[in-house]
């Protein structure tokens, strides 16, 4: 697939999505990418009636009467996709790998951002950060971020959810919307997700492929790790085998109801299925 057939199907995806929502919301999603919160306008006399809560008391202490602060809507957001690349997204069936999967539903999203004039940026980490593009605003820049998503080519093959969301962390300065999109192969990055739930507005997008969570019983195979590029045989008929998928489906409902906790959003794709119905269902959500 070229750039063009790459954006081409993006744009269709998005239609797609538009016109569900549209149907569902009556009325269209442009709030889902527009800042929710409030930042601070102006100071006036307080009147009765106020809230209490808005009175600016460094300015009252001054003596010159009881200020409170005015607050104006945030009308734009930045939206940051922090996108793993690392080795164990290159499974997938059907010729569709789960980082292909991501690279459309990320695609998809970042379109949709640019229709609402937000800014957005994104970085691709393995073990190592792969590509960081930082958030910008305008058409023109948002078509460079979908470029960019679509040639990604990971040099490294393992992976540190860590790192990215250190990354994130570290460079997002003001409240964003954030989008992880992973399989979530690694251990130890919880807490460090907690933190960006708890400064960020994040939304985490899970991909799978059901012979992760489903494989028959074909015996004795050969199995390939791209991460650490090594063949090993198992048998599929085994109980550690089957208690290994077993695994892989707690790992899933494990996030789910982590993010749950957090009151953050969560989404979960599958290598080979439409993924629109899930993305409808995210903005109907947000909306």
């Amino acid at each position: 697939m070229d750039i063009r057939s790459f954006l081409s199907r993006i744009v269709q995806l998005e239609i797609r999505i538009r016109k569900a929502i549209n149907t569902q919301m009556h009325g269209n999603f442009s709030s889902v990418f527009k800042g929710s919160g409030l930042e601070f306008s102006d100071l006036r006399q307080y009147h009765y009636g106020d809230d209490i809560r808005h009175i600016d008391w460094n300015t009252t202490a001054k003596g010159h009467g009881t200020y409170v602060k005015l607050f104006k809507e945030e009308k734009e957001q930045t939206v940051f996709f922090l996108i793993d690349t690392s080795a164990s997204l290159l499974v997938g069936r059907e010729q569709i790998s789960k980082l292909n999967t991501l690279k459309e539903v990320a695609g998809v999203l970042a379109f949709s951002a640019i229709q609402e004039a937000g800014h957005i940026g994104f970085c691709a980490y393995s073990d190592k950060i792969e590509k960081f593009m930082a958030p910008g605003s305008g058409k023109k820049h948002g078509y460079r971020v979908i470029s960019e998503l679509f040639k990604l080519n990971p040099e490294n093959t393992g992976t540190d959810i860590k790192s990215g969301l250190r990354f994130a962390l570290q460079t997002l300065n003001r409240k964003s919307i954030v989008f992880v999109l992973s399989d979530f192969l690694d251990e130890g990055y919880e807490d460090l997700l907690k933190a960006v739930a708890k400064k960020h507005d994040l939304i985490v997008i899970q991909v799978h492929d059901q012979t992760e969570i489903n494989m028959p019983n074909f015996g004795i195979i050969p199995v390939y790790d791209p991460e650490s590029r090594t063949t090993s045989y198992i048998n599929t008929s085994t109980k550690s085998f089957k208690s290994l998928l077993v695994d892989n489906t707690s790992r899933i409902q494990g996030l789910k109801q982590m993010c749950k906790q957090w009151q953050a959003d969560y989404v979960s794709v599958e290598t080979g299925k439409d993924f629109v119905p899930a993305l409808v269902k995210l903005f109907r959500v947000r909306r």
